[in-house]
């Protein structure tokens, strides 16, 4: 370790030196992407350790937040993705990969962050399914409905599957989180995983969505209100679309009404990505519709 590259960084801090030592620990059979990441990493994590002069008590507050943020993480609930949201990581890493995407194809459905609280064993429902089995008495049911088309030859996608969930309303206006939801009334309550017909069609009923607050009992929580921030999110609803020999896509859409759209707490809104609800006639079921129309990329 040298001690002659300090560069006014106090006699006491470790230098440039000891950094590229920590970087070259890494031996030969290191992946070439992984060594990349991790130096790059590495550096910034010690320049910003010197930077702020990060004291012992605040770097080990630091480790416990993770902690903490894993121990309350589960299949229902992904705290510590709650965690880079709020800091607007995962909208950063999601704009780098779209960006990258819209490259080679364009006319692309913009992405949006998947946010914490996806599940894996949401179950698969008939064409028109209202996924909201207990409808709150202040909620307003939307007819959904679009077409899944290939981007470069605007062909529609059969069988395609579009996995959508979202949160609900309670009483006038607090929200009810995801898991809340669900674990209190019906398991899998507001998912639903939906498959295009031939004519690369899907339909379903949803709610009209309202604005929620982020959850306030874990680190993710705690850490906005210590940075005077407010903890919630525009009101949205979530998209996972999928088929066979194309990208993947995920996504969020919007109400372009929302008073929280310039500032919502985990930074995922895009413009592209607000809609509109338009009155429905002639539905007993629903008093408002929306038409949301996807394109995938071959992959």
């Amino acid at each position: 370790m040298g001690s002659n590259d300090n560069n006014n960084q106090g006699d006491n801090v470790l230098g440039r030196d000891f950094t590229q030592n920590v970087i070259d620990a890494m031996g030969p059979n290191t992946p070439p992407r992984l060594r990349e990441v991790m130096a790059s990493l590495i550096k910034h994590v010690h320049d910003f350790a010197r930077e702020v002069k990060l004291t012992t008590d605040e770097w080990m507050a630091g480790v416990q937040l993770i902690n903490q943020a894993g121990q309350m993480s589960n299949d229902r609930r992904n705290e510590g993705q709650l965690l880079c949201d709020v800091i607007g990581l995962e909208s950063l890493v999601d704009d780098i990969t779209f960006s990258a995407a819209t490259k080679s194809t364009s006319g692309l459905t913009a992405s949006a962050i998947l946010g914490p609280f996806w599940r894996r064993d949401t179950p698969h429902r008939a064409p028109g399914t209202n996924i909201s089995s207990r409808t709150p008495p202040d909620a307003q049911v939307v007819y959904m409905h679009g077409t899944v088309t290939d981007v470069q030859t605007g062909e529609p996608l059969p069988d395609a599957t579009v996995d959508i969930w979202q949160a609900s309303t309670n009483g006038k206006s607090f929200p009810i989180f995801y898991i809340l939801y669900s674990t209190l009334h019906e398991e899998h309550n507001l998912r639903g995983i939906f498959h295009t017909d031939a004519h690369g069609k899907y339909s379903l009923y949803c709610l009209k969505p309202t604005p929620y607050p982020v959850p306030t009992d874990g680190p993710a929580g705690k850490l906005l209100k210590m940075m005077d921030r407010h903890v919630y999110r525009p009101a949205h609803i979530h998209l996972m679309v999928q088929a066979k020999g194309h990208k993947p896509l995920t996504t969020q859409i919007f109400d372009k009404d929302c008073k929280y759209l310039a500032d919502d707490s985990v930074f995922a809104v895009k413009d592209e990505l607000s809609v509109s609800f338009a009155p429905r006639e002639g539905d007993a079921q629903a008093a408002l519709e929306l038409e949301y129309n996807v394109t995938l990329a071959q992959a």
